[in-house]
């Protein structure tokens, strides 16, 4: 059978990806170019019963002069004749309303003499838009083959097969004359090297025009003008982005509350998996290992695939009807005055469900010193997992009350929203002082697609690749860090941890414990003394200046790998099991009740006002993530960014929450 390699090369939003999906379907892989973190997709496609192509989906690019990493890649493979991924043949995917920018690429494609098909996608909105082609004079006015396709209806697909596997009847000359130009020499300055690119671009428009001025026509009368009535709505300077912002309430009213009951349901599953297993198999390490480090570490990974997928299901969908290019143009010009660009606010609105997937988002992003402040900064918006934290700590330091119809509590909840967002853009500001680095000049050009209806088959694509990258990537770094935190937390050394269920025999009979009483002081005493509960007592002097205690300590250690551990390790801390019971019910030593009635050894309250913003502004500011720290560390390629990301965030924590300890 014979295999050919194709490249799908095309400008953004022209539908390539879409087509990339069509003919592979799932049967494709994602990774990166090596070296860099562009994503690199490819997939198989059974041409004909005797041809097998392998699919390259190149990043998305407006032209062959390379400016960001995205482009400098398509460049590469396109014309590195030894790289591996060269191919046999290219398709250039063009939009059927935007042709004439489209064509600028494929112009400079068929410079490089390569068998070079046209593909003018979306052609089902012709008729709507009032555009009629003339297929075989574009045809002898580019000096290839052009075939008219709809991802939408599956139109064109199979011709298209059938014209990539004769591929080699396809002509390979250019089909603009260039000869006018100038040639480049050595030593010519930047300011020439421009004037010619100009006048290059030129040259080629002229080309574009001319071949365009029979084969492409469009009848206004017929075009509906139903987009421009949106646009001025959408993108109006107030009413934008009040919609804007209802459309954010709307995602996350859904990712929390769509995503509590399958979340929900894989916790009861996990906690029923881990009891059975408990009585089935026979006591022991290897037992013990499975049930309390192995399992609730996959559990901390599944758990999130509820609102991961829920969040990348709703961003697909603003990305497949043409609405998020309209969000990056409306808020450029507020990112730019902190050292962002347009394109950040996707990852910092992706942030506030799980900064893991939000980071990647940034990939989009072509300045790499813009690109690398969103990586930095992301993070600190409130996202998901910090959630339990606040809920607790609001609960247990912050009064009843109203003001102005809402509760206190609920005005906290909010104010740490807002203080996350708020934080990462003053953060983005002085980094974008002090990084010493060049700033690409870059021009801010997005293309406003026409709106359209999604296609849910990209959308599920979509979903299962960004959800199945965080379960892969990830989840191998939570995983192994659950691992190590159980067996710190449930071994330890010396006379007194040996002892310690023999002393709880005795206790129980002399103070007529019942045997879940014993089990809750076997529990604690053993995480006490555990080598994680010297650790605890260890780092205790560091943490002292925040108001926190040897069991808070505890706390913030274990939620190293995930914030949310800190609940599940202070519940066990306090002798009240795994199981977290906020409601004050009579009869019950609720964890609110029991961490409103600690003291320290003065007889003041460990948990006061001040300790509870401590808390509030250390988990709000501090990379209390591990996998954030793997995906940042991927994105950057590099530790350097990765060290100083913790050591920028843990030091605004630390200031912070002292601060608020002393003050309040």
């Amino acid at each position: 059978m014979a295999h050919l390699k194709v490249a799908l090369v095309g400008n953004p939003n022209t539908g390539k990806t879409s087509l990339f999906n069509a003919l592979t379907g799932l049967n494709q892989k994602v990774g990166n170019y090596p070296g860099i973190t562009v994503e690199k997709k490819v997939g198989l496609c059974q041409l004909s019963n005797e041809v097998q192509a392998e699919l390259i989906d190149l990043p998305g690019t407006y032209s062959l002069n390379a400016n960001s990493e995205d482009e400098q890649v398509t460049v590469k493979t396109l014309s590195d004749r030894q790289g591996e991924l060269f191919p046999d043949v290219v398709v250039v995917v063009c939009e059927v309303e935007n042709l004439k920018q489209n064509l600028l690429l494929f112009t400079q494609v068929k410079d490089l003499q390569l068998p070079t098909l046209l593909v003018i996608n979306m052609a089902d909105q012709m008729s709507r838009k009032g555009i009629s082609i003339d297929v075989p004079a574009l045809e002898t006015a580019l000096q290839t083959k052009v075939l008219l396709t709809s991802t939408r209806k599956r139109e064109g697909i199979e011709a298209l097969k059938a014209a990539l596997t004769h591929y080699q009847q396809l002509p390979l000359a250019p089909c603009v004359d260039l000869s006018r130009l100038d040639a480049i020499s050595y030593g010519d300055s930047e300011s020439e090297l421009r004037r010619r690119q100009q006048k290059e671009i030129i040259l080629r428009y002229q080309f574009i025009n001319e071949a365009l001025k029979k084969a492409y026509t469009v009848d206004h009368q017929k075009a509906q003008t139903l987009r421009a009535r949106l646009d001025r709505f959408l993108l109006h300077p107030f009413f934008g982005y009040l919609t804007f912002a209802f459309i954010l309430l709307l995602i996350f009213q859904a990712v929390f509350k769509w995503s509590k009951y399958p979340m929900d349901s894989i916790e009861s599953s996990f906690e029923a998996l881990q009891k059975w297993l408990s009585l089935q198999l026979p006591a022991g390490e290897l037992t013990n290992l499975l049930v309390e480090g192995i399992l609730p570490g996959i559990a901390g990974i599944a758990v999130f695939v509820p609102q991961i997928a829920i969040l990348f299901c709703f961003i697909s969908l603003l990305e497949e009807s043409g609405y998020m290019s309209r969000v990056v143009f409306l808020m450029d010009n507020i990112m730019r005055r902190f050292g962002l660009s347009g394109k950040s606010v996707v990852p910092l609105i992706s942030g506030a469900a799980c900064a893991v997937p939000a980071v990647m988002i940034a990939r989009n992003i072509e300045s790499w010193k813009e690109r690398l402040i969103t990586i930095l900064v992301t993070p600190f918006i409130t996202c998901s997992a910090r959630l339990p934290v606040y809920l607790i700590i609001i609960n247990l330091v912050i009064p009843e009350g109203d003001f102005l119809l809402f509760s206190y509590r609920a005005w906290t909840f909010f104010g740490m929203y807002f203080l996350g967002f708020a934080v990462a853009l003053i953060a983005a500001f002085l980094l974008d002082k002090a990084l010493k680095m060049k700033k690409s000049s870059s021009f801010f050009i997005v293309e406003i697609p026409d709106y359209k209806l999604p296609l849910w088959r990209n959308i599920g694509i979509t979903v299962y690749e960004k959800t199945q990258g965080f379960v892969v990537g990830a989840g191998k770094f939570i995983l192994a860090i659950s691992i190590l935190l159980w067996f710190l937390g449930s071994h330890g050394a010396g006379e007194y941890y040996n002892s310690i269920e023999t002393t709880a025999d005795r206790l129980a009979q002399e103070q007529q414990w019942s045997e879940k009483e014993k089990e809750h002081y076997i529990e604690s005493e053993q995480l006490e003394h555990s080598f994680l509960g010297h650790i605890g007592k260890g780092i205790e002097p560091i943490f002292r200046p925040l108001g926190y205690d040897w069991k808070i300590s505890i706390g913030v250690v274990a939620s190293f790998a995930a914030r949310e551990v800190f609940i599940s390790t202070l519940s066990t801390v306090y002798s009240l099991g795994s199981k977290l019971d906020t409601e004050n019910t009579e009869g019950e030593r609720t964890i609110l009740n029991k961490m409103l009635s600690e003291v320290r050894p003065d007889g003041s309250r460990v948990f006061t006002l001040g300790t509870g913003f401590s808390l509030l502004l250390y988990y709000a500011f501090a990379m209390q993530c591990l996998s954030t720290v793997a995906v940042v560390r991927k994105e950057t390629n590099s530790w350097k960014w990765t060290a100083l990301q913790w050591v920028f965030m843990t030091g605004i924590a630390y200031i912070s929450a002292m601060l608020a300890f002393l003050l309040l």
